[in-house]
C-alpha cells in the first residue's frame, strides 16, 4: 500500500531539484551558452559552453543531438579518454519519463525502469528511446580546429562541453549529487526560483 501511495505522489508532483541553502548548484542557460556556478542565489563563476548540435528544442529521443532541459543531478565524475573529464547526469529523469510515457515515446516497462532507478537513487537506464550518456565534459585533445569549432558552434551530441581547464576547475566545485538545472533563459530560471 505504501509503495502505491509513494508512486502516486511521484506522479502527481514534479521532481524539482533545487540546491539546499549553502549548496553549490549549476545552472546551464541554453540561450546564452553559459554554465553558472551558483551558491545562495549568487553566481560565483560563469563558463562558456557548447551544447547539442540538434537545435534549441529539449532532448526528446536517442540520436536527436539535443541537450535536455530540466532538473538533474551529477551521478558520476570520471576521467575520459575522449573528453578529458565526464560528469554524468541522471538523464532521463522522472519528468522526462512521465512526458515520454504520456506521449507514447517509451513503454510502461521502460517507465518503470526509470522509476526504479529514481526510487533507489541509481543511474537511470541509458538505453531507452530517450537516449542517455548526457553529461558535462571537456573537449579532449584541444587541437586548434577543435577550439575554433568550440568557440563558434554547438557541436555535441546533446552534452554540455567546456574547455579542459574549465571542466577541471568546475570539478573542484561539484560532487556527486550536485544539482544541474538546464533552462532556456536566465529569466525562466529566475521565474521558477521566485514564483
Amino acid at each position: 500500500m505504501f509503495r502505491l501511495l509513494f508512486i502516486a505522489l511521484l506522479l502527481h508532483f514534479p521532481t524539482v531539484t533545487m540546491a539546499a541553502s549553502g549548496e553549490i548548484e549549476l545552472v546551464i542557460v541554453r540561450s546564452e551558452n553559459k554554465l553558472l556556478v551558483r551558491k545562495d542565489d549568487k553566481t560565483l563563476r560563469s563558463f562558456k559552453v557548447a551544447l547539442g548540435s540538434g537545435g534549441r528544442q529539449p532532448k526528446m529521443q536517442e540520436g536527436d543531438r539535443r541537450t535536455p532541459k530540466g532538473h538533474y543531478r551529477i551521478k558520476d565524475i570520471r576521467s575520459s579518454d575522449r573528453f578529458y573529464l565526464f560528469m554524468h547526469l541522471d538523464y532521463p529523469n522522472m519528468d522526462d519519463a512521465k512526458q515520454a510515457l504520456k506521449e507514447g515515446r517509451i513503454t510502461r516497462k521502460e517507465y518503470r525502469q526509470i522509476l526504479a532507478a529514481f526510487i533507489y537513487n541509481e543511474t537511470p537506464p541509458q538505453n531507452t528511446p530517450l537516449g542517455g550518456q548526457i553529461g558535462i565534459h571537456g573537449i579532449g585533445d584541444e587541437t586548434p580546429d577543435k577550439l575554433d569549432i568550440h568557440e563558434v558552434s554547438n557541436w555535441t551530441q546533446g552534452c554540455i562541453a567546456m574547455r579542459n581547464a574549465e571542466v577541471r576547475e568546475l570539478a573542484m566545485w561539484v560532487e556527486k549529487g550536485t544539482p544541474v538545472i538546464i533552462v532556456d533563459s536566465l529569466e525562466s530560471f529566475k521565474a521558477a526560483v521566485n514564483p
